[in-house]
């Protein structure tokens, strides 16, 4: 069965869609009442984080468009120092669309939301024509958390002279997965899509000194290290054989000319720590789920003055040393 204009009209069809796809995937007491907006308990400080979602494959190699909507909200507002507490989920349906693939997009997106503990507490669909290619869909999420007042806040302006700089793990490879199945490349690349709450819990819990995070998202580890060093007005530098990167992911790489570097991720942060709780922090990551790759890969230098320009420096396996740019550009090819 496909999704026609009748699914978005408000009658019978769009009930019926809700019934047997979203509510019953999503099925929760706050949401079986089926209000206008969700009445949930509070907390003194809050985060809140919203994004939109299109990606093509909708299905791709580890992962599909609704555990991306639901890993990328929730890695939102951990990155900030919050417990993700609850997410919407707004879908935007092409005419065209095939229920049942709708229907094991909004079932991985509940379980996801089960695996990052997070609440799935309200929703709307909308259907559109269809676009003279294949049927679509959009998701749009927005993510609340919960802030623990008694930790430090953590945010990129954070950083500290000597601070070491961690990375979750492998770099590039949603980025490569998508691409490469939307290319027809042959590969085992999967992506990385995945909730980070077990990470970001650990070092927290374990009272780590976080000065920063953020997920490696799109415009990739480049970008965000540009985008730490603009905000704290310091250096930072990072050595290129410390940077973990999966040989098919290299490989993939060096097939199509791109760099890890500006690639993008769905399932990896790099975190900024005091440099006296490195090493403990790398063994926290390592042994919680989806860390296992992680490695330390450099540090931030602010003996320097303010009116000089903020750089990142890739000391180069050669013996050299590069200046990391932000992305120039598009960053084409898009991955969603």
């Amino acid at each position: 069965m496909k999704i026609t204009m009748a699914h978005g009209s408000g009658g019978e069809s769009t009930s019926a869609l809700i019934k047997d796809v979203f509510s019953k995937c999503f099925k929760n007491e706050i949401l079986d009442k089926l209000e206008d907006s969700a009445v949930v308990t509070g907390s003194g400080k809050i985060a809140v984080t919203t994004d939109s979602f299109v990606v093509t494959p909708l299905i791709f190699p580890g992962g599909d468009i609704g555990r991306l909507a639901v890993c990328g909200t929730v890695n939102d507002l951990l990155m900030s120092g919050a417990t993700p507490k609850y997410i919407t989920c707004g879908a935007v349906l092409e005419e065209g669309l095939d229920i049942d693939l709708l229907d094991k997009v909004i079932a991985s997106m509940a379980q996801t939301a089960e695996e990052a503990g997070v609440i799935i507490v309200s929703g709307d669909t909308k259907v559109i024509e269809n676009r003279g290619a294949e049927p679509g869909l959009i998701i749009n999420t927005s993510g609340i958390g919960f802030i623990d007042e008694s930790k430090e806040p953590v945010g990129p302006f954070n950083l500290k002279d000597g601070d070491k700089l961690l990375v979750t793990g492998n770099l590039g490879d949603h980025h490569a997965a998508i691409l490469g199945c939307r290319m027809g490349i042959e590969n085992d690349i999967k992506s990385d899509c995945a909730p980070l709450g077990d990470i970001v819990g650990n070092l927290l819990a374990d009272n780590i000194r976080v000065h920063a995070m953020r997920d490696v998202t799109r415009g990739g580890l480049g970008t965000v290290l540009n985008e730490f060093a603009s905000a704290s007005e310091c250096n930072i530098e990072i050595d290129e054989e410390s940077l973990p990167v999966d040989p098919s992911v290299k490989e993939f790489c060096g097939l199509l000319g791109l760099d890890p570097i500006y690639m993008g991720n769905e399932g990896k942060a790099l975190i900024v720590v005091h440099k006296d709780d490195a090493q403990k922090a790398l063994t926290i990551v390592k042994n919680a789920k989806y860390g296992a790759n992680a490695q330390i890969i450099g540090q931030v230098i602010k003996d320097r003055s303010k009116n000089d320009d903020n750089y990142v420096i890739l000391n180069t396996k050669l013996g050299g040393k590069r200046v990391v740019g932000l992305m120039y550009g598009e960053g084409l090819p898009r991955i969603c």
